[in-house]
């Protein structure tokens, strides 16, 4: 079939690939001038299905409370008189139970566990190269109350299979050797071995390049307007400029901005954007720097070791589409790695970024049809994308092309809010 993929991040290219490679012939609109320049840019480097969980869980109400009065809080959210936001937040804490976190977390285990298989293979497949490494993961803990805890961590990874280990100080320090500089900011740690590290912007753009390989249009500095349906029928895109684009098959694959697109069609979905940040700084000592992803469980800050960088990643920020670089957060994300890593990188030298990661209230991204006949989503993976983009692609192209996906997919799409 001849596809529209509307969104160039890397949620909309894995997408390209696999379609591509399954026959179809593919076209990408961006209306940035690349590949991956969005959500995509400068996200956390975590492939992380070990912390495939939703946010929604029991006792989360409580903890936000207590993350609001925080001086460097993980959450922020601005009062804004907005019903969108107010809607979707009614329905997160819905799911702040252990019914359906139980649910929701099983799901996103099964997507991200294919997902970083699917990359492994899409790896041998091509030689891809993204500054990756198989290091794992660390969940480190400062106080021994998180510590005293981490049953609850185990216990879900226990029920999906999910390999960890429980370290003390030296264990944490065996796997991380820069945080014998700072022993006594940490009391123990959870290391998830099978995590990966990589960044998602230096992938999207060279998986784009083979996608281009396999006869994939790339349409960049190309703004869709609208949709023309015709009863359940997609019948074509309308850029900005007025020209229309025709296909037999359409994936809205981009993020935040996807239910815009689609509310004129009559199609609600319940995706928010949780505005992120990062630090990205040079290397200045290799051996004070982090070997793969510390999670500093306090702050919900990610530091990870990209190539001669840091990456430094967290907050989640209620903000509407704000993307206004704001200060104090740049403060939580620079207090992280200057106790965890303090001689490893160069902070004066450090890229300030923000992005908006599309969330779904119960965690679990929307990828599957929906009602109208041709029109498919790849959507809403929130802080996860990356993790999940590569079997979320490949997914997408089971389903438009009327494959049997690898896994069970009927509670991924959008119909399973109508439950």
């Amino acid at each position: 079939m001849n596809v529209l993929i509307l969104g160039g991040g890397v949620v909309g290219v894995t997408s390209a690939y696999y379609l591509a490679r399954a026959g179809h012939q593919v076209t990408v609109l961006e209306r940035q001038p690349g590949a991956g320049l969005e959500t995509s840019f400068a996200n956390a480097g975590q492939v992380s299905p070990g912390y495939a969980a939703p946010w929604a869980a029991p006792g989360i109400p409580v903890k936000a409370l207590k993350w609001l009065m925080m001086r460097h809080r993980p959450l922020v959210l601005w009062p804004r008189l907005e019903p969108r936001l107010y809607g979707w937040l009614t329905r997160m804490l819905a799911n702040c139970t252990e019914e359906a976190y139980r649910r929701n977390k099983g799901r996103m285990v099964r997507l991200a566990e294919y997902s970083r298989d699917v990359l492994r293979d899409l790896r041998t497949e091509t030689g891809i190269a993204y500054d990756h490494r198989e290091k794992g993961t660390l969940q480190l803990f400062r106080t021994q109350k998180q510590l005293d805890h981490v049953g609850d961590d185990t216990r879900v990874l226990d029920a999906y299979g999910v390999p960890y280990t429980v370290l003390d100080p030296a264990g944490c320090i065996a796997a991380e050797p820069a945080l014998a500089a700072v022993p006594d900011v940490f009391v123990g740690g959870l290391r998830l071995p099978g995590d990966e590290t990589g960044d998602a912007h230096l992938f999207t753009q060279r998986l784009a390049a083979i996608c281009e390989g396999l006869g994939v249009t790339f349409r960049y500095g190309t703004a869709i307007a609208r949709l023309h349906h015709a009863g359940d029928r997609v019948t074509a895109v309308e850029t900005a400029d007025g020209e229309l684009l025709r296909a037999e098959a359409y994936v809205a694959a981009l993020g935040s901005y996807t239910p815009a697109l689609l509310r004129p069609l009559g199609i609600a979905l319940p995706v928010y954007p949780v505005k992120g940040y990062s630090l990205t700084l040079p290397i200045t000592d290799t051996a004070a720097a982090p070997v793969s992803t510390v999670m500093d469980e306090t702050y919900k800050v990610a530091i990870t070791r990209l190539g001669d960088r840091i990456r430094v990643g967290g907050t989640a920020e209620l903000a509407g589409f704000s993307s206004a670089l704001r200060l104090p957060r740049r403060e939580t994300l620079a207090r992280s790695v200057q106790d965890l890593f303090p001689a490893g990188g160069d902070l004066s030298r450090a890229a300030f970024w923000t992005g908006l990661r599309p969330m779904t209230p119960d965690g679990t991204p929307i990828v599957g049809g929906t009602r109208i006949a041709n029109l498919f989503t790849n959507t809403g993976h929130g802080t996860l994308g990356w993790t999940m983009a590569c079997g979320s692609g490949r997914l997408l192209a089971d389903l438009v092309s009327g494959r049997a996906p690898e896994i069970a997919s009927d509670d991924l799409a959008l119909d399973r809010y109508a439950a």
